[in-house]
């Protein structure tokens, strides 16, 4: 771990290969004047908007719609099954049946899902009640940029199939909304905290704080039975193909939101954006990339970190920039000397190759001391969106 004690408050990073533009995201977090202790970066980190994703920030009396980020409650579900082995043929089967029943990318389902299957809604919640009919086509989809469905095989000796989706359009214009307001509430009441930080936040009791909170909490409600809905048509596929296969309990985790934690005796808004909680009683899934190793492990309730892990693998370029500089006989030729039947077809697929992404066993050396490696899943099969 090294630590940054040039700003307000400390910077504790789990990595030392990270953009000019994420640590300056850092030190501006690590000037707020109501952040308490530190702020957290987990090993995949990278520039985003605010507050880098990767990172992990506790907040006293305050919460950030940016901090959390847009894709609210986005997060993992990963299941065992109790077979050892797919063929190529059967995968191909397997991925044939999946893409008939869940839609990728920015397809919708063309008619409204039970509304059984929806969290509650919330009566008179601004951004919820305008985006609900529309959610009711939207769960059970994909969505596209970094989601997945992946089969995967475990050093364990079997097949699990794992989901990694958010909230949808839902999230995205709950985060859009508050972010909006928070700005005006800070314009308004004259904050110390510069506009171009993107650090917009409001009071935790005021009747906007509330508001954000309980439409959030809602979102990411939405991305857990979103992802769980998904599983549950990934599982139809592999035991239409896969006679007799049987599943263990979905593992689920979420690395997008901010919850009131207990940390060093005090009660705080704890922000992950992009970052898994880990405590040692926490199950968690970390992927990789289409082509490289993901990963169940255990937390180790590390204090330091908030008791929190990386997300992932993390990027080590932009989109535009991999669809620009990788080359697609190259990455598509390392995905079939796996074996793997993966996502890229064309050079604009490139945002999602392996060569746009850490190396995976260097982010999870970094965070020896926030995991352990319970079980490594390579890559059979995958589906982008």
């Amino acid at each position: 771990m090294q630590v940054i004690s040039d700003q307000k408050h400390p910077i504790k990073m789990w990595l030392t290969d990270i953009e000019d533009g994420a640590v300056r995201q850092a030190m501006n977090v690590a000037d707020l004047p109501f952040l308490y202790k530190w702020v957290a970066i987990m090993p995949d980190a990278h520039q985003g908007y605010g507050m880098p994703i990767g990172g992990v920030a506790a907040l006293d009396g305050y919460i950030s719609p940016n901090m959390v980020g847009v894709d609210i409650g986005c997060g993992m579900c990963a299941v065992k099954t109790n077979i050892a082995s797919i063929d190529q043929e059967g995968l191909k089967n397997i991925l044939f049946l999946i893409r008939l029943s869940i839609p990728v990318g920015f397809k919708h389902n063309q008619e409204r899902q039970d509304y059984n299957l929806m969290p509650d809604p919330l009566q008179g919640r601004e951004i919820v009640g305008q985006q609900y009919e529309s959610a009711l086509k939207q769960i059970g989809t994909l969505g596209g940029g970094n989601h997945f469905i992946e089969i995967q095989k475990g050093s364990d000796g079997f097949i699990w199939l794992m989901v990694h989706s958010g909230s949808r359009n839902i999230g995205f214009k709950v985060a859009q909304h508050y972010n909006k307001l928070a700005i005006s509430m800070n314009e308004r009441y004259f904050s110390s905290i510069r506009k171009e930080w993107e650090l917009a936040f409001l009071p935790i009791g005021s009747e906007e704080g509330n508001a954000y909170k309980l439409e959030m909490d809602y979102c990411i409600a939405f991305a857990l039975a979103n992802r769980s809905l998904m599983m549950e048509k990934i599982q139809k596929a592999v035991g239409t193909v896969a006679v007799g296969c049987k599943f263990e309990p979905v593992i689920n985790i979420a690395h997008n939101y901010a919850a009131m934690e207990n940390h060093y005796g005090k009660n705080i808004m704890v922000h992950r954006k992009g970052a898994t909680r880990a405590r040692e009683t926490d199950i968690g899934i970390i992927p990789g990339s289409q082509g490289t190793k993901s990963y169940i492990v255990r937390g180790l309730g590390n204090k330091e970190s908030f008791t929190s892990c990386s997300h992932g693998a993390g990027r080590t370029m932009g989109r535009k920039q991999a669809i620009r500089s990788l080359s697609l006989e190259e990455e598509t030729a390392q995905l079939e000397s796996q074996g793997i039947l993966h996502s890229i077809r064309s050079q604009k697929d490139l945002d999602e190759a392996p060569g746009a992404y850490k190396d995976i066993r260097t982010v999870m050396e970094n965070q020896r001391d926030l995991v352990e490696i319970m079980v490594e899943l390579t890559p059979l099969a995958v589906i982008k969106g």
